[in-house]
């Protein structure tokens, strides 16, 4: 059964690029979530007006690759402790944050994030937050990393 993961973590083109080899995971889409803008353009959310952080939408088949295996493969791509950034990406777009869809994600989410802090001097920052919409962002952005080899 298909389900769905949204991770904002920094740029999304690495991030999707990373989930888009990942056993288990069908298919991403890179976009914006968390924000108060609708249908937001990437100007639009560059400009920091609109709430919006940049998010990879993950379709993962369970019976493959587990949530859990998904949160692990996303604390490894970047730095849980920036607050609002990812190097040297600086703004709330950039920001850590994991968009939950159901009850069960959160409490994975929260506990996840519990242990991974044993592993960090520096506190978490990582917003947990209700998925509310996921706007996709322009064809451009999508798939980035093919059409430039070596930017991710």
């Amino acid at each position: 059964m298909l389900k769905k993961a949204y991770f904002a973590g920094g740029c999304f083109w690495g991030i999707q690029k990373a989930f888009d080899s990942t056993k288990g995971v069908m298919n991403t889409s890179v976009g914006y979530s968390g924000g108060i803008t609708k249908n937001p353009t990437s100007k639009e959310v560059y400009s920091k007006k609109t709430g919006h952080a940049e998010t990879t939408q993950i379709d993962y088949d369970e019976t493959k690759i587990s949530y859990n295996e998904l949160l692990t493969i996303f604390f490894k791509l970047h730095n849980p402790t920036e607050l609002n950034m990812q190097g040297p990406d600086i703004g709330e777009q950039y920001r850590s944050a994991i968009f939950y869809t159901n009850k069960e994600q959160k409490l994975e989410v929260e506990k996840f994030i519990r242990q991974e802090q044993k592993k960090y001097t520096n506190k978490i920052v990582t917003q947990v937050e209700k998925f509310k919409e996921f706007f996709p962002a322009d064809d451009y952005h999508q798939k980035y990393y093919k059409t430039h080899p070596g930017v991710c």
